[in-house]
């Protein structure tokens, strides 16, 4: 059972490796528009409102923070038109201070 549905807890474990799968598999599920659809869109809304791309791609992602832990996971669409599946979780004293690295990612990502 979960504990909550937020996207990061104390108790629950997943791997970066393990969460990337499941992004896969659910993006090939007959679920997937609502899944992409649910995903704060970056530059658009939610807590991606004020983060944005520089290579004009896309990104549908789930941020979290918790003390100690920070993660980002989602859909990144390249400028080439590729889709890729992102996850970037830090677990560290100031994991706070990962943001800034996952969005250099993220934007990475979309330059392909």
């Amino acid at each position: 059972m979960f504990e909550n549905g937020s996207g990061l807890s104390r108790d629950e474990r997943i791997s970066a490796a393990a969460l990337g799968k499941m992004l896969q598999v659910a993006w090939r599920s007959p679920v997937m528009p609502e899944l992409v659809s649910s995903l704060p869109s970056m530059g658009v809304d939610g807590t991606l409102k004020k983060r944005t791309l520089r290579s004009g791609g896309s990104a549908h992602l789930k941020t979290g923070t918790l003390r100690d832990a920070s993660g980002v996971a989602g859909f990144v669409d390249g400028a080439s038109g590729r889709r890729y599946v992102l996850v970037a979780i830090a677990n560290a004293e100031n994991a706070g201070a990962a943001r800034a690295a996952f969005d250099a990612l993220v934007d990475w990502a979309s330059q392909d």
